[in-house]
């Protein structure tokens, strides 16, 4: 009995050491730097020089006469408006089709899910080839159709749907296998009790399907949220020469701290806005939270 207890001592003890590494290096990684983010928020500091003196509030209260980042946060909730209802709206539409179906199931998935995992420097590229004004894809379609060739990425109004859509595109994959997985474990039975009551497809897509879906709509729209806030690569990548589009159209908070940091170098400032967007992060993702779990009654 007593070597039993000492064994079962023994493997608590290694799975606490093997647990320690990846919390620590979590720790280091993630929790280190969003600490030191609040820290320089405090201070002027400009990289390349020693002198960190403390300002206090000073870059707080600099953001509210701030226009640029006053767009940046515009353009990124159109992000989140544009590409969380749409995004979401599609992939439980193809998930629903592909439960449907048994052959070439495993293709579909596999189809759908390869976007997710390519380079979205690569894919960005391709999406930027496309929407050229000169000699792009749907431009040259366009000509060929005898219709008016667009700007895109040149318009004001037309470059930030198209990193929209470019994000829209990326993140489908995922979103699908996870509905998906959410689908596959609703029980059959609730159908069949929905069939015999004389419920229509629509009312059990929304009495039954949605309900039982509740955890995983909360799970990708507050995922959803928190990737779209954070868009940065597809706007970097294409839109032209990285700055965030003409006149700041597809400029994103993520990029404006970019450029803060590592272009003027002000370090100070671009903390004082990572503080900004992590309770921007924390308050929509609980307000998310709160709004889409709703208490299903079986």
């Amino acid at each position: 009995m007593a070597k039993t207890s000492s064994l079962k001592r023994r493997q608590a003890y290694w799975a606490y050491a093997f647990l320690a590494i990846p919390m620590i290096f979590f720790l280091w990684i993630r929790i280190y730097p969003v600490l030191s983010s609040f820290h320089i928020s405090r201070l002027e500091w400009d990289i390349f020089s020693a002198n960190k003196p403390f300002v206090g509030l000073k870059n707080f209260e600099r953001m509210l006469s701030d226009k640029t980042l006053h767009k940046a946060l515009i353009n990124t909730f159109k992000y989140i408006i544009i590409c969380m209802p749409i995004g979401l709206g599609l992939s439980l539409v193809i998930s629903l089709m592909m439960n449907a179906i048994n052959k070439g199931a495993g293709f579909f998935r596999t189809l759908y899910f390869i976007p997710y995992v390519t380079s979205v420097v690569a894919v960005a590229a391709v999406w930027k080839w496309m929407f050229m004004k000169s000699g792009g894809l749907i431009n040259n379609i366009l000509a060929v159709a005898g219709l008016p060739v667009q700007p895109f990425m040149n318009s004001t109004s037309q470059s930030l749907p198209v990193i929209a859509s470019n994000v829209i595109w990326q993140g489908l994959g995922f979103q699908i296998i996870i509905f998906l997985a959410g689908l596959k474990q609703i029980p059959r039975t609730f159908y069949e009790a929905a069939e015999i009551d004389g419920a229509s497809k629509w009312a059990s897509f929304r009495h039954v399907t949605i309900p039982l879906l509740n955890p995983t709509i909360v799970y990708l729209s507050v995922m959803a949220g928190i990737q779209t806030l954070q868009v940065f690569t597809q706007v970097f990548a294409i839109s032209p020469g990285g700055s965030g589009g003409p006149l700041n159209s597809t400029l994103s908070i993520v990029l404006y701290i970019y450029q803060k940091a590592f272009k003027s170098f002000d370090m100070g400032y671009a903390s004082a806005m990572t503080v900004l967007l992590f309770v921007i992060i924390m308050t929509i993702s609980l307000l998310q939270m709160k709004l889409v779990t709703r208490k299903v009654e079986y």
